[in-house]
C-alpha cells in the first residue's frame, strides 16, 4: 500500500473522524489546557492591576488601558492588544510546531499513514486543528477578559475611536469581530508552523522555530528601513483592529489581513505538502 496517496477504501467520513479524534486528543492534552488557563489568566491580571491601583497613568499602556476602570468591557479590547504579540503566538506555535513533528517523535506517524488517513488529509486535519485552537485561544482572552470586567468594573456605552458611542450589545458584537480579526491573523503562522513541523522529527526545535519566525517578523516590521517590505510580513495587520471600532466599521484592514493570511496559507501548506509527500515515515 502507497503511504503518499489516500487509500480507495477510506470511509467517505473518514476525514470528519479523524478531525475529531485529533480535536479531541488536542484538547484533553494537560499542555493545552494549561495554555489556554495561561492565556484567560492574562485578562485577569489586568483588570485586578487596575482595580487595586491607587493611581492610573492616563494615556500610558496599551490602547484603551486607562479606561478599564470606567467600563469593564475594554478588558477583553487590551488583553487581546497585549496577547498577539508574544502570548498567542507562542501558543498557536506550540501547538502548530507539534503537529507533525509530535507524530514522528512519538512514532505515531507511520499508523497514521499506514491507515486510511493518507498524508494529504493527515496534513488538513493538523491545519484544522490548529485553526481550531488559534480560535479557541482568541475566544478564552475575549471571554475571561468580559468575565472579570463585568464583575470588577461597571459596564455601560462605549465610545467607539471615531466618537460615536454604541450600546452593550454592539461592543459585545465588536469584540466578538476583533477575536475573529486575531484568529484569522494566526491562520498564516498556522500554515508556517506545519511547513517547519514537517522538516523535522524535533518537536521542540519546530515549535521553538515557528515562535522565532513570529518575532522575526515583528522585528522586521518595525524597522522603518524595511517599510517596502512591511506589507508582506505575515504580522503586519496583528493590531490593525482597531478598524472595527470604528463608526461605520472599516472593513479595509481586515479584507487586507485575511488576503495577506490566505496567501501565507497557500504558500506554506504546498511547501508542507511538497516536503510531506516525500518524507521518510518508515525509517
Amino acid at each position: 500500500m502507497s503511504l503518499s496517496d489516500d487509500s480507495p477504501r477510506a470511509r467517505p467520513f473518514a476525514g470528519l473522524s479523524l478531525l475529531g479524534s485529533e480535536l479531541s486528543v488536542l484538547f484533553r492534552r494537560r499542555r493545552t489546557i494549561a495554555m489556554l488557563i495561561a492565556l484567560a489568566a492574562v485578562p485577569i491580571l489586568i483588570a485586578v492591576a487596575v482595580r487595586l491601583s491607587s493611581s492610573r497613568a492616563q494615556g500610558r499602556g496599551p490602547a484603551f488601558l486607562d479606561q478599564i476602570s470606567q467600563n469593564g468591557l475594554f478588558v477583553a479590547t487590551v488583553a487581546l492588544t497585549i496577547s498577539i504579540p508574544l502570548f498567542l503566538p507562542l501558543t498557536v506555535g506550540v501547538v502548530a510546531g507539534d503537529s507533525i513533528a509530535g507524530e514522528a517523535s512519538a512514532g505515531t506517524l507511520r499508523y497514521l499513514l499506514v491507515g486510511p488517513a493518507g498524508r494529504v488529509r493527515l496534513l488538513v486535519v493538523k491545519y484544522l486543528s490548529a485553526a481550531i485552537f488559534c480560535l479557541s485561544a482568541t475566544v478564552a482572552v475575549s471571554v475571561a477578559g468580559a468575565v472579570i470586567g463585568i464583575a470588577l468594573f461597571p459596564v455601560g456605552p462605549v465610545t467607539l475611536l471615531s466618537g460615536d458611542t454604541i450600546g452593550v450589545g454592539e461592543s459585545v458584537l465588536r469584540s466578538l469581530l476583533i477575536a475573529a480579526y486575531i484568529c484569522v491573523s494566526l491562520l498564516g503562522l498556522c500554515a508556517i508552523g506545519l511547513f517547519i513541523s514537517t522538516l523535522t522529527d524535533v518537536p521542540v526545535g519546530a515549535m521553538a522555530a515557528t515562535v522565532v519566525a513570529a518575532v522575526v517578523s515583528q522585528v522586521l516590521d518595525a524597522l522603518p528601513q524595511l517599510a517596502w517590505l512591511h506589507p508582506w510580513l505575515f504580522s503586519h495587520y496583528w493590531l490593525s483592529f482597531a478598524d472595527l471600532l470604528r463608526q461605520p466599521i472599516e472593513w479595509g484592514s481586515f479584507g487586507d489581513n485575511a488576503l495577506l493570511q490566505l496567501g501565507y496559507l497557500v504558500v506554506f501548506s504546498a511547501l508542507a505538502y511538497g516536503r510531506f509527500s516525500t518524507k521518510d515515515v518508515l525509517s
